[in-house]
């Protein structure tokens, strides 16, 4: 919470000098009935002591006072509300270590099911496109509100050699700038959703991709996808170890400002994906809710005279 108006705060100094008047006011009464008055004498005189009830229309008339010195501040908070638009880009590793089946069917298929949801079920205004890397960069659907295009260009990957991660992530800023050159608006959120399972083994860096993404303001979230044991069968039949590069991964979502995800199975990759659109999905707004403090000061205020008037028969 932050204050359009912080100086009025100082109207909170007030009230607690006059919470701890009635405090250090309670502790001088009790001492002086103790003093004259033997406690015998004083269960016999008082033997139905109104106890706590006797502070609470006092505490209420306080908490309102501090109430309303915060609504002369003008408190304002953050709350979650839904994105009208965004451009959102599908960048996925067609790299040949795809084809590892320690992720059932295997890494691809299971890849292409989890972005294929994920895309279809991002709100209606946002722009969806699709990239994809292996030794080079290819824009399978460029990013716009063509829903289905992007949807039936996951459904048609095939595999190539090498894994260019840092090209990946270039061209998806590319087609994030196109997008917002051809909407006219140079302030659409985006972000970029790049999976990998391996790697970058040709074409620029990792890191000058993140530093580029940085500088576009453009979030990149990255999902190291496999387990550390995958292996892929050579055309000569070894067994090749492709493990995840999580690291290098976890680094380009950190310096873009964007979210670092691993997944070694199918359902945790819909996880994965779910939590991404959770995220892009919404966005924080200052709210000032001055007028709901001061409501909720009358409330209280009406709530401890209503209990002294109950009890003792007076106002406090």
């Amino acid at each position: 919470m932050s204050l359009l108006s912080p100086w009025f705060a100082l109207l909170l100094v007030p009230v607690a000098a006059l919470a701890a008047a009635y405090v250090v006011q309670q502790r001088r009464r009790s001492r002086y009935a103790v003093r004259f008055a033997s406690l015998p004498m004083l269960e016999r005189l008082a033997p139905h002591r109104p106890g706590w009830r006797r502070h609470a229309a006092p505490a209420a008339l306080l908490l309102a006072f501090a109430l309303l010195a915060l609504a002369a501040a003008r408190p304002e908070v953050e709350v979650r509300v839904p994105r009208e638009t965004a451009t959102v880009v599908v960048a996925v590793d067609v790299s040949g270590s795809m084809r590892s089946t320690d992720v059932g069917p295997n890494r691809i298929e299971a890849a292409q099911a989890a972005a294929t949801r994920f895309v279809g079920d991002l709100p209606d205004g946002f722009n969806a496109g699709v990239v994809t890397f292996a030794a080079t960069t290819t824009v399978r659907a460029g990013a716009d509100q063509d829903r289905e295009a992007a949807i039936a260009a996951l459904q048609d990957l095939s595999l190539a050699d090498r894994t260019a991660i840092g090209e990946g992530v270039f061209t998806s800023l590319e087609q994030v700038a196109l997008a917002a050159r051809e909407a006219g608006e140079g302030e659409v959120p985006a972000h970029v959703v790049l999976l990998s399972d391996g790697s970058n083994t040709t074409g620029r860096s990792p890191e000058e991709a993140a530093a580029a993404a940085r500088a576009a303001g453009v979030p990149v979230s990255t999902i190291a996808y496999g387990t550390p044991d995958g292996t892929i069968t050579a055309p000569d039949g070894r067994e090749v170890p492709v493990p995840v590069d999580e690291e290098t991964l976890a680094e380009v979502a950190d310096v873009s400002a964007g979210r670092a995800y691993t997944a070694q199975s199918s359902d945790e990759l819909n996880e994965v994906y779910d939590d991404i659109q959770s995220s892009i999905g919404w966005r924080l707004e200052p709210v000032e809710v001055t007028q709901y403090a001061a409501a909720l000061a009358l409330l209280v205020g009406l709530l401890g005279a209503a209990l002294s008037l109950r009890w003792f028969a007076r106002l406090p």
